[in-house]
């Protein structure tokens, strides 16, 4: 009668025992998933902001274009009345001082506006420049985020599996 007091006592001591070390292992688990958790949240307001410096991008980017297009538009106009003036110039021997000074004038302008182009088509390509480097921070994140979510996948299945075990050997102590 007496062993089976002390057999008793041994029973639960093993039991309370089990169960720190399966109370332990389950607050490990939770701190993990929450610091994973924590982490794809991060990792997710990063993508969005990221997402919205694109879109800010992308609309810059347009509208550098459409100034492009307009710049190129006054170029060809400008190229038109240089055109028109030395037409004129070559009708008109007694007017050829005024038109030289209205080609020299287009010239300029011409040549400024080229300027501008060449400053709009170095922009351009600084915003792309800026835009490939944005996108590759993008595919970085989602990289990272995914091999975050496939550890806490890992996690999650091992965490399972101790469950599952825990639960044969409980139901196993249980059936003897």
């Amino acid at each position: 009668m007496k062993f089976l007091g002390y057999f008793n006592l041994i029973g639960v001591f093993a039991l309370a025992m089990l169960c720190v070390v399966q109370w332990e292992l389950h607050r490990r688990v939770s701190l993990e998933a929450v610091a994973l958790d924590m982490t794809r949240q991060v990792q997710a307001q990063k993508i969005a902001d990221q997402e919205k410096t694109i879109a800010g991008d992308k609309a810059d980017l347009d509208d550098f274009r459409k100034r492009l297009e307009q710049s190129e538009q006054s170029v060809r106009e400008a190229e038109a009345r240089i055109v028109k003036v030395t037409e004129e110039r070559d009708a008109a021997a007694s007017q050829r001082d005024a038109i030289t000074v209205e080609r020299d004038r287009a010239l300029a302008e011409r040549d400024a506006l080229r300027a501008d182009l060449d400053k709009w088509a170095d922009a351009v390509k600084q915003r792309d420049d800026a835009l490939k480097k944005e996108g590759d921070a993008v595919v970085k994140a989602s990289k990272d985020r995914n091999e975050a979510v496939e550890k806490f996948n890992d996690l999650a299945n091992k965490y399972n599996d101790v469950v599952k075990a825990f639960n044969a050997a409980q139901a196993k102590l249980a059936g003897k």
